[in-house]
């Protein structure tokens, strides 16, 4: 029966690779754009017409992209890693998937701080919304790497 799943994983590996890809892209722009609507939320007064605007944009990002993105990068991700029998690839697997992992947790903490600002109850600063808008570059640059370059490979 596992020998049936993954030569179905095998025979659709380019769909499913095109899906993940897909996903990623959604997924990150969304990582991307929600701390930088943070920095300028936080410059708001709670309750004001703009900041109300910004709950709501915040809380579709959210909703809409992010979280189905994010939720299909891993089904599609999974999907490939058992296809390719990627577990037994080699160091570059475990810390992209490290990254991964890292990834969403992040996502888990954009999240928590979006609720803070729905219930007007943020005490992050602008700066660090600057400052935290940058991990999931960095990690997404180390999920890059591990991909492409293979490094530590049996």
């Amino acid at each position: 029966m596992i020998d049936i799943l993954i030569d179905l994983l095998g025979k659709y590996y380019y769909w499913l690779l095109s899906f993940h890809i897909i996903s990623v892209i959604a997924w990150m722009a969304g990582m991307f754009y929600l701390p930088r609507l943070f920095v300028y939320h936080t410059r708001l007064e709670s309750g004001s017409d703009a900041s109300e605007m910004f709950k709501e944009m915040e809380r579709k990002l959210l909703r809409i992209i992010i979280n189905p993105a994010m939720t299909f990068a891993w089904i599609f991700g999974l999907a490939l890693s058992f296809g390719q029998d990627s577990w037994h690839g080699g160091g570059w697997f475990y810390i992209k998937f490290a990254a991964v992992l890292m990834l969403s947790a992040f996502h888990g903490y954009l999240s928590k701080w979006r609720r803070a600002f729905e219930r007007d109850d943020n005490k992050k600063s602008e700066n660090f919304f600057r400052m935290v808008n940058e991990i999931p570059t960095i990690l997404m640059m180390l999920v890059v790497f591990m991909v492409i370059l293979k490094p530590f490979s049996e």
